[in-house]
């Protein structure tokens, strides 16, 4: 779930066939990371200093660890100790404005910010048990109780405007505002914001933190650990192996392997960059146009977010909030994650073959014999996905084994290297030749994972300050109602507007953030009217996700154009294109909940996969086509008319229902006959 991904191993740029130093491939990575992701834009620490920040975020990993598994706190002091050392982790991490690269350097006034943050948090945590017992009046009347909770709220916004950005505090700062002018005309004191915000359970403290704090940093440090052991290498590498020798090979390539790393990582922005530093540059040697080829892997980078097992932090938020097991939502996201990759792997097939592009020779792919010597480095995934589907253990306690898995396929990985590289000498292969997984390895993956632990838990600091602003001025409640009004109890104009709230909202601002809000405003919307209350989530948490997709402000495309050279708008539009089903898919499962698996019998289910492959092809057919070079206007109007009518037939068919795919399945047949009879006629009058 992290975006800082190492770079340090990435192959030679495939577009230029020269070896280029990992060095430069790694500035390169990093510089585009700095422009287009906070999380990236960090100190630079080096000698004493780094190896003490270095230590204390490996011991924040083993905390949270230990905190999650075998501590048994008070709620409050376990909470607020969490959130006081992610205030002296964040500002050690993190300076106060982009570009500030001075070695060993941190300003007086970012200690004094990290101090007293850190010591608001902490008088809580150390006064919790007193302070649980003493009556609201009492506490009101105290300066300091006051005083503690002012400078932690301004501190963390503070923090948040540095690693995560200024999008969600303007959000955060409205709702405040409006919850400062509620509390005046009820001629309540301030003092209560105060109160109701930074102590309360219904305030920062509340579900955001909760979860971040018992399940999502766990998952965290178990991604960072998987990285430690060369995996998204490995899912790059298969990804290569089954799908690069077709037409359009890269571009299935990072279709592929992008779906295997947002298994792991839940940021959009991280995955392009570090997937797409490999396979963009491929797609552009391949034949792709410089937009399209950063759209693709935007766009399949963003889907990573709803990729399960991890499925990033908001799935862990959802289970909470439905009162379900993780693995209930695990299971009903995986068909419309299969759909969504589905659709845009059939897009850039169908622009291959539009394109006549080729795909890569067997000597620039990687040996599948070797590839499957290398599947050792799945084990621990796979324990992880039984443990949270047999529901035998808690998601921590799972996710702790699949990190002592990690360190046990690390060590065996050493050793069966070795003996590959004894066996083959000098030529051994590039898996034998890999970096050992050492001691090291297991610390610095501590302190990758407590690094990226920071925007998570600040983010949902913030987005639990947003959730109190609605339910203690009941603000929830006054928008639910002003949409069912506005919307005149009309279904589907419900979910448009639902979905241009969840766009606008998360355009620029972490996917968390988004669904906590959105889980809060606008789910309720479509509960109230009637759409499951699974079916509700899943809907703004998709539209929450694509937001980093969707122009102007893409960020996945943006950094998917600085990668290809290519236009950032036209790279979005592209992107926005190819991930045309997360943008359909929803409307599909709020209507009807079948396709989350959603009171559905094998059959049905049978029948809703099958039709809903179909109606992707149709779908993605109908927004690419085959172009024919000097064609006349009877084929070109032909053209629309086919294209229309695939899109129609392919709607219907991922909407479940027997006469919907009846009538889907004809209209995509007689799409595609229609036009594989143009081509042929064509093709005769060619000849």
């Amino acid at each position: 779930m992290s975006s800082r991904k190492k770079a340090g191993n990435l192959p030679a740029r495939p577009d230029t066939g020269d070896a280029a130093a990992p060095e430069e491939i790694r500035a390169d990575v990093q510089s585009i990371m700095r422009k287009y992701d906070r999380e990236s834009n960090t100190r630079v620490w080096e000698g004493v200093p780094k190896i003490i920040v270095s230590v204390l975020l490996a011991f924040f990993s083993l905390y949270c660890i230990y905190v999650t598994l075998f501590a048994n706190f008070l709620e409050q002091v376990r909470l607020s100790s969490f959130m006081g050392l992610i205030l002296v982790m964040g500002y050690l991490t993190y300076p106060a404005r982009k570009g500030q690269t001075r070695v060993n350097h941190m300003p007086w006034s970012d200690i004094v910010l990290m101090l007293l943050g850190a010591a608001a948090f902490f008088y809580f945590t150390f006064r919790a048990p007193v302070l649980m017992k003493t009556r609201i009046a009492i506490k009101l009347k105290d300066p300091v109780y006051i005083i503690a909770g002012i400078v932690g709220l301004v501190t963390l916004c503070e923090l948040c405007r540095r690693c995560v950005g200024l999008p969600i505090l303007c959000v955060a700062g409205a709702f405040l505002a409006y919850t400062i002018y509620f509390y005046v005309k009820d001629g309540k004191l301030l003092v209560n914001v105060v109160h109701e915000l930074f102590y309360n359970e219904n305030g920062l403290l509340s579900t955001p933190v909760n979860v971040c704090s018992k399940y999502i940093v766990v998952f965290i440090i178990f991604g960072a650990f998987l990285e430690k052991t060369g995996i998204s290498e490995y899912f790059i590498s298969l990804a290569n192996g089954l799908t690069g020798r077709f037409a359009g090979g890269p571009a299935k390539v990072a279709v592929v392997s992008s779906a295997l790393c947002g298994m792991v990582s839940g940021s959009s922005v991280g995955n392009t960059v570090t997937t797409g530093s490999m396979t963009i540059p491929m797609m552009k040697k391949t034949g792709y146009e410089a937009d399209f080829a950063g759209a693709v892997e935007a766009a399949a980078s963003t889907g990573g977010q709803i990729m399960p097992p991890i499925m990033g932090a908001a799935a862990f938020l959802m289970a909470d909030y439905l009162g379900v097991p993780y693995s209930d939502i695990i299971v009903r996201a995986i068909l419309p994650a299969v759909l969504y990759f589905l659709g845009v792997f059939l897009t850039v097939h169908l622009e291959a073959k539009k394109l006549g592009l080729r795909g890569m020779s067997r000597e620039e792919l990687p040996r599948m014999r070797e590839l499957v010597k290398e599947s050792y480095l799945l084990l621990p995934l796979f324990i992880l996905i039984y443990l949270v589907c047999s529901n035998t253990r808690t998601m921590q306690f799972s996710a702790a084994v699949a990190i002592v898995a990690t360190i046990v396929v690390g060590i065996i990985s050493n050793l069966l290297r070795r003996r590959r590289r004894a066996g083959t000498g000098a030529g051994a292969d590039a898996a034998a030749q890999a970096k050992p997984f050492t001691a090291l390895n297991v610390f610095e993956a501590l302190e990758n994972g407590g690094r990226s632990c920071i925007s998570v838990a600040v983010a949902c600091g913030i987005a639990g300050i947003i959730c109190g602003c609605l339910t203690i001025t009941g603000l929830a409640s006054t928008v639910i109602n002003e949409i069912v009004l506005i919307s005149q109890n009309n279904m589907f104009l419900a979910m448009v507007l639902t979905m241009v709230c969840c766009i606008i909202l998360g355009m620029g601002i972490p996917t968390t953030a988004t669904y906590c809000i959105m889980a809060s405003t606008c789910a309720p919307i479509l509960i109230k009217m009637g759409v499951p209350m699974v079916a509700a989530h899943f809907f703004v948490f998709y539209y929450g996700i694509v937001a980093d997709i969707t122009p102007p402000v893409a960020l996945a495309a943006y950094a998917g154009a600085a990668i290809s050279g290519g236009s950032p708008l036209r790279t979005g539009i592209h992107a926005t294109r190819l991930a045309i089903a997360g943008f359909i898919i929803p409307f599909i499962f709020a209507l009807s909940p079948s396709l989350l698996l959603v009171d559905t019998h094998p059959l049905e289910l049978i029948q809703i996969i099958i039709t809903s492959v179909i109606g992707m092809y149709g779908i993605s057919f109908g927004l690419s086509g085959f172009r024919l070079r000097n064609r006349t206007k009877a084929q070109t109007a032909a053209a629309v008319i086919q294209r229309i009518l695939a899109i129609a037939g392919g709607l219907l068919l991922i909407s479940p229902g027997t006469v919907t795919d009846l009538i889907g399945i004809a209209l995509v047949a007689a799409a595609l006959i229609w036009h594989h009879a143009v081509l042929r006629s064509a093709k005769s009058e060619g000849a």
